[in-house]
């Protein structure tokens, strides 16, 4: 549950990146706001792995 609320954090925080860049037309902003995704992306990665091996525990 941990690495999901770190999920739910990184989010929150690429949002003022999102704001910047599409509203604002920031692309520094931008920049950022593709690092966040690829972190998003990649943590995501790890919480399907870390469900798929719990679900497979019992069998």
């Amino acid at each position: 549950m941990q690495k999901f609320n770190e999920l739910k954090e990184l989010v929150a925080a690429a949002e003022q990146d999102a704001v910047a860049f599409y509203e604002k037309g920031n692309k520094a902003a931008g920049t950022r706001l593709r690092g966040a995704l690829q972190q998003t992306k990649n943590l995501a990665q790890d919480i399907r792995n870390e469900v798929t091996a719990k679900k497979n525990e019992g069998k």
